[in-house]
Order: structure tokens, then C-alpha cells, then sequence
């Protein structure tokens, strides 16, 4: 008989910050025969964020999602359980703005059957795009970013009732804040318009226009709370000749992006991907489910 294949649990923590908090949840999951495979903290102004994956020969889910409940209340933070599921497709949410085409190759993609994932939601920071996923048969939720604070708490709330695994961000041009982030680490993926780490931030097409790039392109990563500087996923450029302006360097990029971005998803979703000391590693094969 094989070996039972453990079941793997991501626990997030997110609060203000105080001691002995990494302590409490270790020896926590200690006693409840867990295993840390990987842990990584940060604070931030005041703010403590914690990932940690364990790993469990067998686990009591009511009892560790209870444990838990009991800790969140004890240290007055947020305390996140998500169980990685093998057997379930991955639910995935698209942030969008104005901007449509990296949202319309990932439907494309999906309609096709090239993405094993459910899309269960489409957020926007304006209406713009809901067309295309009404088209689609998906719900889309447009949340304004008067108040980002305000607007990030309604969009967890909507990822906690589609019980989402990933997030892509279609060109979606807000900044989370690093108290949303935390809350999904190397689950959220975003495309960027330059070979990072060139031309961070805004306008980089313009930016490789006005510096003379021979060479323009785009980077998939993941997302931190370093703008524009979490684990690069993939990358891929094209040359700029004498003849482009700055709008069929756009043209370009952007077809691109859409291709780029659409592979991350796919390596993500094919479970290809590894993340160590801030560095993506890609397998060659696709990985047994986990």
C-alpha cells in the first residue's frame, strides 16, 4: 500500500503587531501533529503578517479550524486556514479595470477547456468590463476605491464566499495594501509591462519609449507588498525597431502580456510552480497533486 500523502495547510495571520504570536500558533500546530514546512513573517508600520504552511499525516479540521478561531480571539488578529484540496478544482478570482485584453485570452482559454479551474468572480475597480462577464456567465462585482480600506474589506469578504484559491489581477490598476496581501501569499498573480526589474510602476511603456529600449517586455509574478518586486513567474519580450512609436510598442505589449499572464495561470493552476527564498522555480514536468 502507498504511503498516505499528507495533507497540506496554509495558515495566514494578519493583526497588530505583538509578541509571541509565531510561538503560539507553532506549538499550536505542534500538538496537533503538524509538520512546518515553510513559514515567513513581516511587519509593516505596526503590522504583523505571518504565512505559514504545515504539513499533516491526519488532521482534524473541526478541531484545527476551532484551535484557531480560539487563538484569532486570544491574540486579536486574523488567523486564516486554507487546505490545499488535490482532488477539487481551484476556485479563481480576475480583478480587472479598464483594460480587457489580458481578461479576454484568459476566458478565451477557459472556454476552450485550457484552464482546469473554475473562475467563479470578476472583480472590477469600475463597471467597464462586466459586459465580458456577463457574456460569460460569471458574477461581477464592481467596488469602488473611494476608500481602499473600505474597498479591499468588501472584496475579502467576496473571496471568503467564493472560497477563492487564486487571484489574477487583468491589469488591474489599484495597489493592494500589504493587510491584503498577506492574507494570499504567492496566490495572487500579476502582469507587468516591462522586463522587471526595469521600469517599475506606471507608464513603463512610455518609459522604454523615452529611455530608446531595443528590447520591451513583460514579467508574470507573484505578489508582495514590494510593488512590482515579488517572485518573478515568467517573462517574455520582442524587439523595438527604428519605425515603433510609443503606441505600437503598446500594441505589442499588450498582446503580450495577455499570452504571458496566461501562462503563469496555467503553471500555477498545473501545480509547476515553487517558491523558495523569493525565487520561482518552474517544474519541467507537471507535479503530482498535493
Amino acid at each position: 500500500m502507498p504511503a498516505e500523502k499528507p495533507t497540506l495547510v496554509e495558515v495566514t495571520v494578519v493583526g497588530k503587531d505583538r509578541k509571541g504570536v509565531v510561538a503560539d500558533i507553532t506549538n499550536f500546530i505542534f500538538r496537533n501533529g503538524g509538520n512546518i514546512e515553510k513559514i515567513n513573517q513581516n511587519v509593516v508600520r505596526g503590522l504583523f503578517g505571518m504565512q505559514l504552511e504545515a504539513s499533516f499525516i491526519a488532521v482534524d479540521r473541526s478541531q484545527l479550524d476551532q484551535g484557531m478561531r480560539q487563538l484569532a480571539d486570544k491574540l486579536k488578529m486574523e488567523i486564516k486556514v486554507h487546505y490545499q484540496e488535490p482532488n477539487r478544482l481551484r476556485n479563481v478570482a480576475i480583478f480587472v479595470s479598464k483594460e480587457d485584453h489580458c481578461l479576454l485570452r484568459i476566458l478565451d482559454a477557459w472556454k476552450k477547456g485550457e484552464l482546469k479551474a473554475n473562475i467563479s468572480v470578476i472583480i472590477g475597480s469600475e463597471a467597464s468590463l462586466k459586459p465580458l462577464a456577463d457574456a460569460a456567465g460569471i458574477p461581477f462585482n464592481a467596488i469602488a476605491h473611494t476608500d481602499q480600506s473600505e474597498a479591499e474589506v468588501k472584496i475579502l469578504q467576496l473571496l471568503e464566499q467564493y472560497n477563492i484559491d487564486l487571484i489574477v489581477l487583468a491589469r488591474y490598476m489599484r495597489i493592494l495594501t500589504p493587510n491584503f496581501v498577506w492574507r494570499y501569499p504567492n496566490r495572487i498573480i500579476n502582469i507587468h509591462p516591462s522586463l522587471l526589474p526595469a521600469f517599475p510602476g506606471a507608464y513603463a511603456y512610455t518609459q522604454a519609449f523615452e529611455r530608446g529600449a531595443k528590447i520591451v517586455g513583460c514579467t508574470a509574478h507573484f505578489v508582495t507588498e514590494d510593488l512590482d518586486q515579488g517572485p518573478i513567474i515568467c517573462q517574455d519580450s520582442f524587439k523595438v525597431s527604428q519605425s515603433d512609436t510609443e503606441e505600437t510598442i503598446k500594441k505589442k505589449g499588450r498582446a503580450l502580456e495577455a499570452l504571458t499572464l496566461l501562462e503563469a495561470v496555467k503553471l500555477y493552476l498545473e501545480n509547476r510552480l515553487e517558491v523558495y527564498w523569493g525565487k520561482v522555480f518552474v517544474l519541467d514536468e507537471t507535479a503530482d497533486d498535493r
